[in-house]
C-alpha cells in the first residue's frame, strides 16, 4: 500500500482542486505511530540531473523547512502516547543512481533504489529518516506517475529495519499534471514543483509512516487534504506566483491541515 499525491491538471492557474471533497472532513487518529524527535530527509537522485539547477534547489530548500512556520503545522500529530510530532525535519544526505533500473521503473523498482542506497552504505539505515527518490524528467514511474499522481510514500523492511521513502517524479515530464506553474519562483518549473510533492510526501511520512496513524473516512492523509491549494500568494521579480519564502528562495508550496479544531488548511502554525 502506498499513499499518493494526485495529479492536479494546472490547479493554481484554473483555482481548482482535486480534492475539495476531502476538505470537508476531519481527519482521526488510528491508533499507529507518527515519526517523533526530527525525522531526517534523505535525497536519491536518479538518473541524469547535469545542467540542472534542481539539486541547489532542493537542498536548500530541505536544509530550511524544518522549523519553518509551515512545518510546524505538523506538530498538532500525536501518537497513543499523546506525543507531538516536532514540526522538525532535518536534511541529512544524498547520492545519485546513474538509471540503476532504467527509465521506466515499477513501484518495486523503488523500493530496490532505496535498499541499493542503504545496503550499498551510501546512505545510512536510518528508522527515523524519509528517504526520496527524486527522478530525472525522462523517467517514468509506471504505476501512474502523471496520470494519477505526481508522488508518493510508503514503508517497507529494509535490512530488518522499517524504512520509510517516497518516490517524487520531475514534474517537467508532465507540467499540466504535476506542475502549479511553468514561471517559477527559482526558474525551474520541475524543481519548484518538486519542492511542494516533497513537502506533501514528507508532512505525510511524519504523520502517517506506516500508513495506520492519521487519515480521514476518505482515506486522505494531512497533505491530501490540502492538495493543489496555496493560500494567499505574492508576485515574484519574475513574474510568477510564491506563498512563503524559505532561506533567501520564494517556494510555492501546498498548505498543510492543521489538526486543530475541526481542522483547515493552513501555510503557517496558528
Amino acid at each position: 500500500m502506498r499513499s499518493r499525491f494526485r495529479v492536479g491538471f494546472m490547479a493554481i492557474l484554473l483555482g481548482m482542486s482535486v480534492v475539495a471533497f476531502a476538505r470537508t472532513t476531519a481527519i482521526s487518529y488510528h491508533g499507529g505511530p507518527i515519526m517523533l524527535n526530527t525525522p531526517n530527509l534523505y535525497y536519491i537522485w536518479y538518473g541524469n540531473w547535469s545542467n540542472n539547477t534542481a539539486p541547489t534547489i532542493l537542498v536548500d530548500f530541505a536544509l530550511n523547512l524544518g522549523g519553518s512556520p509551515y512545518y510546524k503545522i505538523n506538530s498538532t500529530y500525536y501518537n497513543s502516547a499523546g506525543t507531538h510530532a516536532t514540526g522538525n525535519i532535518g536534511y541529512a544526505g544524498e547520492t545519485t543512481d546513474n538509471y540503476s533500473h532504467g527509465t521506466s521503473l515499477s513501484d518495486s523498482a523503488v523500493q530496490a533504489i532505496v535498499s541499493a542506497a542503504i545496503t550499498s552504505g551510501r546512505l545510512p539505515k536510518d528508522s527515523n529518516g524519509i528517504y526520496m527518490v527524486l527522478t530525472s524528467a525522462d523517467v517514468n514511474e509506471t504505476s501512474g506517475f502523471c496520470t494519477q499522481y505526481c508522488g508518493w510514500h510508503t514503508y517497507a523492511t529494509i535490512s530488518g529495519t522499517n524504512i520509510k521513502y517516497a518516490f517524487v517524479g520531475n514534474p517537467d515530464r508532465c507540467p499540466s499534471a504535476c506542475e502549479a506553474q511553468t514561471t517559477s519562483p527559482n526558474g525551474n518549473a520541475g524543481a519548484d514543483g518538486m519542492a511542494s510533492i516533497i513537502a506533501h510526501e514528507s508532512e505525510e511520512a511524519v504523520s502517517d509512516p506506516n500508513l495506520n496513524a492519521w487519515y480521514d473516512r476518505t482515506g486522505a492523509e494531512n497533505a491530501d487534504k490540502c492538495a493543489w491549494t496555496f493560500g494567499t500568494t505574492y508576485t515574484t521579480a519574475n513574474g510568477s506566483k510564491a506563498n512563503m519564502k524559505l532561506g533567501t528562495r520564494d517556494f510555492l508550496i501546498q498548505q498543510n491541515w492543521e489538526n486543530s479544531g475541526s481542522g483547515f488548511c493552513s501555510l503557517t502554525l496558528k
